[in-house]
């Protein structure tokens, strides 16, 4: 059995040959994507233009490939042309090189300012890299980069494939690149050489020269010229003689009196160190030839001043510190805090008033006092700081806000307070700026903030600059007691609130300006009362609201007793109920007398016959046309109240509360009667004006549409004219019926007021008072941004710098979308304020350009070319200098760096005894205008037979980059594999 089972275990043995192996699955991978990507065969393009490189459009596309367990990408980098039309060429084709080998002696996208490496090492219009995919993994191993190459080969022999395809090998810092491309008898091989250190023999033309050559190895003996392109980059650093134009702003005048108020309604604006750090200059010779130009280790011909080519390109400092930016961060920081205005100040501003109504065994004898007579004329410091005492007793001496900063952000705020016609009851909401339609002015719709000449607005300004720089998160809740003091005082004392446009709240605007619209319409309600009322007698009696500037905590706890008692009450009350009843609040009558004749008709509830004794009253006017149906009389349009004003927030919780009553037929009816209350009230001014009308002549004037005319024929045959209610005014249980039917005739001045501006103001100042730092930084941030896009505006009207507007209505379009919502995210304010930033660095930079560039001191034709530059400067990559170092702008920068080297030289006695080196070089750097040159680029190119001399003559192309610390040649070196 042993013996037998021997051929058996060889059998099993044998091993097949025909299975791939890993090496052979990556390279069927990597054929496989170059077929997907159709890069098979030869397409030539176009010749390519000047400058196409930067200005053109790159495109990539990658795919991912693995060799075992270790990931590749591919990807695929080419430059977006039009197709060219190739009928008739092919033949001529079938024997062309491959487009990347033409393009290697290309001379008119040398240099780039921005491109890929290999892309500005190779000129190369397209191009295939494949790289390890992890960010960390590098092919370190000599080994494994041939295999990798190996790879490369053997794919695009297979495919066919004549774009060039690179790999990835050592770290990816060190942007070490090897590759192949492939063509009809013909291949290029790029080659790189990576060092630290520079050999001496390499630092000039001369030595790099003999590379070539060497690498070539021309079997020519006559060898054909080599193309030379050669580019210094010079950098300026030390900016002499041309400081910073930014001075910070000064915090001292801003209280000393000299700059005034004003300063606080503006922002701040410019970086706070100079936004460029250094010049780069290029000094371009872009075609040469072997013979005419000696560089080597003794002499060079290479002077930057006779260089036929200059280009510039600035360095921006990295995230420059700018002003406007800063403060608008600094007021975003407050949105998150999480203190109150007592826990940050101490104890309650109001404490002094909460102990006046909490002591109820005076509150008789209160009562009973007389009332202390109002005093009209009152003095500013009255106005503006009536209700700081009461904060310092609980606050000691120590403010966060400095006394005269105070003032002068108050009556900045209020500047009526400055003007007596205040104080001789000549109130206006005058604004001080009248509002104009432009563009600017509008931009708080779209914001949603508040005009950019209202109260709010200028309170945000304020609040942002005190954040800054007086005091931080105390100083901005020290100015808020302030301010809501304030508004108390005006409720109280009947003056209107100045910056702040008369009306209803405008829904458009945050909702703190619609609030402190809400507290001047209860003041303009109050003021209308007030000033209606006839001095008697009888007015002490009847005034429900004597005002006391000193003691607003008793009255406001009495208002706010009755008022609770009031709304418990309504919402289940019966139409017989819903006019009158024990807590209703009339308006003062003039004349007592009056009050008790009408009062008692008030009570009947009898029909047109008994009211139509009453006596006419609250009448507007006579309407033109419409007469009472019944007896004939003219129709009167009778006095009616206003509707109640509402901000977003109340419209809100109304719509939560009817919503919540169902739709069952219950919560049906009472959500209709909650909503006639404005009905019910000029139903009763209705029957008050027109003594014996009935709901027919209310309905011609409230609803003209709801009585329905038709022409009849009565029995004479005479046409006339017969009315009659529409259908849903005549439905069962109807709400309008039963509404005329509770109606009493009550002028409008006699019924209980739809607006109590007592209960609404004391709602408007409970909120102000209740809101802390962060919500208040929350509502008042879309006026800090709406401030900062029109400060970014006006300062880039200065410098006209066309890609700044376009990202100025990027920022608008994007805060639109951004604050409309009630609580945006923190991000993406972030966002915004990132952008204004940016703005704000990018005309900080035009402004530095402009000082360096001296635009101003220039004559009007050098001046709109140095403008031009500089535009561009700030615009383009990279900006060529016209006439070079002869051209106006040329002979600035040579100016420059002669100052930079005259301040270097100065300096340089100290260093120079510690400095190795022969006197000769010390003192010739010395005396350059020039520094040495921070990189130096060359390319040398020939065309040549390689690699016998009846081989085909094929495009070699060497780059080498050489700065301080850095030594890289890039070479690409193309064969005949056909005749060798």
């Amino acid at each position: 059995m042993a013996a037998d089972s021997e051929p058996e275990s060889e059998v099993f043995e044998i091993t097949d040959f025909t299975t791939a192996s890993e090496w052979e699955r990556f390279i069927s991978k990597v054929e496989e994507v170059l077929n997907d990507w159709k890069l098979i065969g030869n397409s030539l393009g176009k010749p390519l233009e000047k400058g196409i490189f930067t200005s053109g459009t790159w495109e990539e596309k990658s795919d991912e490939i693995s060799f075992a367990d270790f990931r590749f990408s591919v990807t695929h980098h080419y430059l977006i042309q039009e197709s060219t039309d190739k009928e008739g060429k092919d033949e001529e084709s079938e024997d062309a090189i491959p487009q990347s080998m033409q393009d290697l002696l290309c001379m008119n996208n040398d240099f780039p300012p921005r491109a890929h490496c290999l892309v500005r090492w190779y000129g190369l219009r397209e191009f295939v890299v494949i790289a390890p995919a992890a960010h960390g993994d590098a092919v370190l191993s000599e080994s494994k980069c041939n295999l990798l190459l190996s790879s490369v080969s053997i794919a695009l022999g297979n495919t066919g494939c004549q774009v060039p395809l690179f790999v990835q090998i050592h770290h990816k810092w060190r942007r070490m690149y090897v590759g192949e491309c492939q063509g009809p008898g013909v291949r290029t091989d790029f080659e790189m050489v990576h060092l630290r250190k520079v050999p001496n023999q390499y630092t000039h033309l001369s030595g790099l020269l003999d590379i070539f050559k060497s690498k070539i190895g021309c079997p020519l003996t006559p060898l054909p010229p080599v193309s030379i392109a050669i580019r210094f980059t010079y950098v300026l650093q030390d900016w002499q003689q041309y400081f910073w134009p930014q001075q910070p702003p000064d915090i001292d005048a801003l209280v000393g009196g000299e700059v005034g108020g004003l300063e606080f309604g503006k922002l701040p604006f410019g970086a706070c160190e100079d936004p460029i750090s250094e010049l780069h200059l290029a000094t371009t010779w872009p075609h040469l030839t072997e013979g005419i130009i000696v560089d080597n280790d003794v002499y060079s011909d290479l002077d930057p001043i006779q260089a036929p080519h200059w280009s510039v390109r600035v360095r921006k400092a990295d995230n420059p510190q700018c002003l406007l930016g800063d403060f608008v961060t600094e007021f975003l920081k407050i949105c998150r805090r999480k203190e109150s205005t007592d826990e940050i100040l101490g104890r309650s501003t109001f404490e002094e008033e909460g102990r006046e109504v909490a002591d109820i065994t005076h509150a008789l004898s209160k009562l009973t006092e007389p009332a202390p007579v109002p005093i009209h004329k009152l003095s500013v410091s009255n106005m503006v700081h009536t209700a700081k005492k009461k904060i310092r007793k609980h606050r000691g001496e120590e403010s966060p806000l400095n006394n005269d900063v105070l003032n002068t952000i108050l009556l900045f705020l209020f500047p009526d307070a400055a003007s007596e016609k205040l104080f001789d009851g000549t109130t206006s909401t005058d604004n001080n700026n009248p509002p104009s339609e432009g563009e600017d002015y509008t931009l708080y719709n779209q914001f949603k903030s508040a005009p950019s000449d209202s109260l709010t607005y200028k309170l945000a300004l304020c609040l942002c600059m005190i954040n800054f720089y007086h005091g931080g998160l105390k100083g901005v809740a020290h100015l808020w007691q302030e301010f809501v003091l304030e508004m108390r005082f005006r409720w109280e004392n009947n003056f209107l609130i100045p910056g702040l446009a008369s009306g209803p709240p405008d829904l458009r605007c945050c909702l703190l300006h619609q609030k402190l619209q809400m507290l001047n319409c209860c003041i303009e309600r109050k003021q209308a009362r007030d000033e209606g009322k006839k001095p008697s007698p009888s007015d002490n009696v009847t005034n429900t609201y004597p005002g006391n500037t000193g003691k607003a905590g008793g009255q406001l706890g009495m208002d706010h007793l009755r008022d609770t008692e009031k709304e418990k009450g309504e919402m289940g009350k019966s139409w017989d109920s819903w006019s009158d009843s024990e807590e209703e609040f009339f308006e003062c009558l003039s004349d007592t007398e009056e009050l008790k004749g009408n009062g008692q008709e008030t009570g009947k509830k009898g029909g047109p016959k008994e009211t139509a004794n009453l006596k006419p009253e609250g009448r507007l006017h006579q309407h033109g046309k419409l007469t009472l149906l019944h007896n004939g009389e003219p129709l009167y349009i009778p006095v009616t109240q206003e509707p109640a004003p509402m901000t977003e927030d109340l419209l809100e919780e109304q719509s939560e509360v009817l919503a919540k009553l169902g739709t069952s037929a219950e919560g049906a009816h009472l959500r209709a009667r909650m909503q006639s209350a404005c009905l019910l009230s000029d139903m009763e001014s209705f029957k008050a004006a027109n003594p014996g009308c009935f709901l027919e002549d209310f309905v011609r004037w409230y609803s003209p549409r709801d009585y329905i005319e038709e022409e009849v024929t009565d029995e004479k045959g005479n046409v006339i004219l017969k009315g009659e209610l529409s259908a849903r005014m005549k439905i069962p249980s109807n709400m309008w019926v039963e509404a005329w039917e509770t109606a009493k005739p009550i002028p409008a001045r006699r019924q209980r007021r739809l607006f109590d501006d007592t209960r609404e103001a004391e709602k408007v100042l409970h909120y102000l008072a209740m809101q802390k730092p962060a919500d208040l930084a929350r509502h008042l941030l879309p006026c800090v941004i709406h401030a900062a896009v029109l400060k970014v505006k006006e300062e880039e009207c200065l410098e006209n710098i066309s890609s700044v507007k376009k990202i100025i209505k990027q920022i608008i379009a994007h805060s639109s979308k951004v604050l409309h919502f009630p609580n945006p995210e923190d991000k993406k304010l972030e966002e915004i304020i990132l952008q204004i930033t940016n703005v704000e660095a990018i005309i900080a930079r035009a402004r530095s350009l402009k000082a360096k560039f001296g635009t101003e001191k220039c004559e009007q034709e050098e001046k709109e070319d140095l403008e031009r530059f500089v535009s561009c400067l700030l615009e383009q990559p990279e900006v060529s200098v016209t006439g070079a170092g002869r051209g106006h702008a040329g002979r600035i920068i040579h100016k420059l760096f002669v100052n930079a080297q005259r301040a270097a030289a100065v300096a340089l006695p100290e260093e120079d005894v510690k400095r190795p080196g022969c006197p000769e070089e010390r003192r010739q750097n010395s005396v350059s205008d020039f520094p040495p040159p921070a990189g130096r680029e060359l390319i040398l190119r020939a065309t040549v037979p390689r690699p016998a001399p009846y081989s085909k003559a094929l495009p070699q192309r060497m780059y080498s980059v050489l700065t301080k610390e850095d030594f890289r040649l890039a070479g690409a070196f193309s064969s005949d594999t056909s005749f060798f």
